[in-house]
């Protein structure tokens, strides 16, 4: 068997998928991120059928999101993390790894990030998706040990490492040593979270309702954690509920990271709760080492310091921290003899 898996890896390409709420990121072995979309899925209203022929994935479909007509949706397949609809999701990465893998004989190892507080049912949702759109074998990696291994952090060592990864769906909190955690939590509020947050303070404080993708936006224009200099300013346009007509008006980086302060101190406190539950020994690596954040979230303005402030501990965010746990799991695949090896030996 092993011999014919190495046959067969001659003539394919190992994929490794971070299987977001938000984005979709595919890696392949030796190449690095290839593909990069949104988690989005444009099908016929009250079916799993996919329009414009299986294409309406990605991009393509995120272009649709509150402008389809009546008979068309734009559904997120994942909630928090996990399979919210499992006939879509499967036509999503069937979409995804058809684009990447060409061969069509041939079906490809793939690796999959998936939450570390997820049940054996989402677990076998997961890998069940992934076989039917295309794979020949699935690994499953926890999250937040891929985004170590993409952040570059030394986990196959007997020293303690913490990462934290901000997506969209959830956050994964954990400490590592010899290619295992040791501490692990996760709480589904993240990027979505935040971006619903500034949909309710716009519509409790100015009367005004606006989309996911406006809220986004100015989650990324001046959205921040922790007091700016100089405090920045967006016009945003939305629907007014009293009249129902279009409307604009301008809000302040103040405003927004008042509207944040919520989800903010779910991850603090989430973070806290891993460090007061590390082993002694380990909390003197931290001590030395501090915290990495990967993910989208870790690109809101000052998070590492906000971080930082609450922990005293140091806190960097990684190298390009959207595609780490992508890049995490393409090195999954390259060293998952070794890897293996060393969660054996820590087991026994």
């Amino acid at each position: 068997m092993r011999i014919l898996d190495r046959f067969l890896n001659l003539f394919s390409k190992d994929i490794a998928i971070d299987l977001g709420t938000a984005n979709t990121l595919v890696a392949v072995r030796g190449q690095g991120v290839v593909l990069s979309e949104p988690s989005v899925v444009a099908v016929r209203k009250g079916t799993s059928t996919v329009i414009a022929g299986g294409t309406a994935v990605g991009y393509a479909a995120k272009e649709m999101i509150g402008k389809t007509p009546g008979n068309i949706q734009a559904v997120r397949p994942m909630k928090d993390g996990v399979i919210a609809d499992f006939e879509i999701t499967q036509a999503m990465l069937t979409y995804f790894i058809r684009k990447v893998h060409q061969n069509r004989f041939v079906r490809p190892r793939v690796a999959i990030a998936i939450p570390t507080g997820i049940t054996a049912v989402e677990k076998r949702a997961v890998r069940e998706s992934a076989m039917r759109a295309g794979a020949r074998e699935v690994f499953l990696i926890e999250e937040p040990l891929a985004a170590a291994l993409g952040a570059g952090l030394p986990i196959m060592e007997p020293v303690g490492s913490m990462i934290a990864d901000i997506g969209g769906g959830t956050t994964e909190v954990a400490v590592i040593s010899l290619a295992d955690m040791v501490v692990a939590r996760s709480v589904r509020v993240a990027g979505d979270e935040m971006d619903d947050a500034i949909i309710d303070f716009i519509k409790r404080t100015y009367s005004m309702l606006i989309g996911e993708t406006t809220a986004e936006k100015i989650k990324v224009k001046i959205g921040s954690a922790v007091p700016l200099e100089p405090e920045l300013s967006m016009e945003v346009r939305g629907r007014d509920l009293v009249a129902g007509l279009p409307r604009s008006i301008t809000v302040t980086s103040q405003e927004i990271r008042e509207a944040l302060s919520e989800p903010l101190r779910a991850i603090l406190e989430t973070i806290k709760s891993a460090l007061e539950n590390t082993p002694p020994e380990i909390a003197g690596d931290l001590y030395d080492r501090g915290i990495v954040l990967a993910g989208g979230g870790a690109l809101l303005n000052g998070i590492d310091k906000l971080i930082m402030r609450e922990t005293g501990l140091k806190v960097k965010v990684a190298e390009d921290p959207l595609t780490c746990v992508a890049r995490g799991c393409a090195l999954y695949l390259e060293n998952l003899d070794q890897i293996s090896k060393e969660k054996a030996d820590s087991e026994a």
